[in-house]
């Protein structure tokens, strides 16, 4: 066995880094602003990005100056995950049931305020603005605020379509801090999403106790599972996509072809780039003696994004993923665009315990109990035994004096 195609059993996802530095740094601008509010904002974003924040009036998407081509694609884009998001919705009704003691509801409501982060680093992340406002916008926020370090058109124009109310221009930790805490007369919001660099990520993490967020994003990851293929250079390049993301981010090859794997290996040790990506680890080939071994990998390792081009088998194996892309036709940067659904994903496995952005993180649920006269003999009963076998005095008060 060549000693770039590793054994299922012996591989691990790489661990991710403890960066004290950044810990302490977003602590210390996170205590100053909840200390002194704007002054620290926009004292760090002049130190760190070169700009003062500032809020930019949003154009109708049509006044941007961008290519034709360019604004079909936002707009054909933001469409296809518009209707997902629709399609999701359909699925979360309020709804209201009656029984001998009374009527009861779950009731979904939007959230009030939320704020979405669209990173400006080395490219304009159009898609971004997208995916972290059209589910907002499909779920009724009525404040959706977008921040981002760029002021590029194209980011302007797709934050104005998928519904942003506020664009404020503003990056970095300083960025989650703004949004938590206010900025300017713009009040704190309820909810941030968006992934974003270290110091983005790290203040996210540190204002959760007041805020609710999306996920803490770790490096975009890939595991394509193959076998027999058609058409090896697509999941070449599929492997090259994801790993291009950021220095840290993995893609993984799991096949109990071992021809595949040479085959996909000999391709990567071809050209400069994919070998530079391959001997980096940043693109990981494993080998599996059968399909259960696999499997049970895949569903330990919980992928981000996980491709499956095994002919005749059956998904519902696969219980792990932040996305699941079935058949060498879905691209994985079908997702990242246009497809539908959500791009922002789960990462470092944990897609064990939680989904993408959806509709519905955007929605929470309220609950309302209407009791009848008879439902409360019948639940003054139950609460008062409960109540006293709890020792809890006034909780049994408050129920006998209905019976």
């Amino acid at each position: 066995m060549s000693a770039d195609i590793i054994p299922i059993h012996a591989y691990q996802r790489p661990a991710m880094r403890q960066q004290s530095d950044v810990t302490e740094t977003v602590r210390n601008l996170i205590q100053h602003v909840a200390d002194e509010g704007d002054t620290v904002i926009n004292q760090f974003s002049r130190d760190i990005d070169g700009f003062t924040p500032q809020r930019i009036t949003l154009k109708d998407f049509n006044d941007y100056d961008l290519t034709d081509a360019l604004k079909s694609a936002i707009k054909s884009s933001h469409q296809r995950i518009k209707k997902f998001c629709r399609f999701q919705a359909a699925g979360l009704k309020s709804a209201t049931y009656q029984d001998d003691c009374g009527e009861f509801t779950s009731l979904y409501q939007p959230i009030g305020r939320i704020g979405a982060y669209i990173p400006g680093g080395r490219f304009p992340l159009i898609s971004t603005a997208l995916m972290t406002l059209t589910p907002a916008q499909v779920a009724g926020c009525p404040v959706r605020i977008a921040c981002s370090p760029s002021d590029h058109p194209a980011i302007l124009a797709a934050a104005a379509l998928a519904g942003a109310t506020e664009f404020i221009q503003i990056g970095g930790a300083q960025a989650i801090a703004a949004l938590s805490y206010g900025w300017s007369d713009i009040s704190p919001v309820n909810m941030i999403v968006g992934p974003g660099n270290a110091y983005v990520n790290e203040a996210k993490a540190q204002i959760q106790h007041r805020t609710a967020i999306d996920t803490l994003a770790g490096p975009s990851e890939l595991l394509i599972y193959a076998n027999q293929v058609k058409h090896v250079d697509w999941l070449v390049a599929d492997a090259l996509a994801q790993a291009e993301h950021d220095p840290a981010a993995v893609s993984v090859v799991v096949s109990e072809s071992m021809s595949l794997l040479t085959n996909i290996k000999e391709s990567l040790e071809s050209q400069d780039k994919s070998n530079d990506l391959f001997q980096q680890g940043n693109i990981v080939l494993l080998n599996s003696d059968q399909q259960a071994d696999s499997v049970d990998f895949i569903n330990d390792y919980a992928p981000e994004h996980l491709q499956v081009c095994v002919s005749g088998i059956n998904p519902g194996l696969f219980t792990n993923y932040g996305s699941l892309f079935i058949g060498e036709n879905s691209a994985v940067a079908f997702g990242d665009y246009c497809s539908g659904p959500n791009h922002t994903l789960p990462t470092a496995g944990a897609a064990k315990y939680s989904g993408g952005l959806g509709v519905h993180q955007f929605l929470k649920v309220l609950t309302q109990q209407s009791i009848s006269d008879q439902g409360r003999t019948t639940l003054a009963k139950i609460a008062t035994e409960m109540a006293r076998a709890e020792g809890l005095i006034e909780h049994q008060r408050s129920a006998e004096l209905r019976r």
